[in-house]
């Protein structure tokens, strides 16, 4: 995690290391939907790279960035609770020859 502050806006980026990509796959699709409102002055931007979810947030505001990290990391926890509580996902491939 770091944060930046320069004269304009405040920046705040996290890596989120998961078990494996299907993991993060699946936690970058169910957080990706929660956009930031656009009149809010912040900016959020999120991606997977191999197993890992990165995200960047910009805001104008520290209140607006702590309420924007803050639900994103209430969000965050039901997703990995509901990995860990389903267990490990099933490959893709076999999802398909099941259908």
């Amino acid at each position: 995690m770091e944060a930046k502050v320069n004269q304009r806006s405040l920046n705040f980026d996290m890596t989120i290391p998961f078990g494996n990509e299907r993991e993060a796959n699946i936690a970058f699709n169910s957080l990706r939907v929660d956009k930031e409102p656009r009149r809010s002055g912040l900016s959020r931007e999120m991606n997977q790279q191999d197993n890992k979810l990165i995200v960047k947030w910009e805001a104008m505001e520290a209140r607006m960035l702590r309420v924007s990290v803050n639900g994103f990391l209430d969000h965050l926890a039901l997703v990995t609770q509901t990995l860990a509580e389903f267990g490990p996902p099933v490959p893709i491939d076999t999802e398909i020859r099941q259908l």
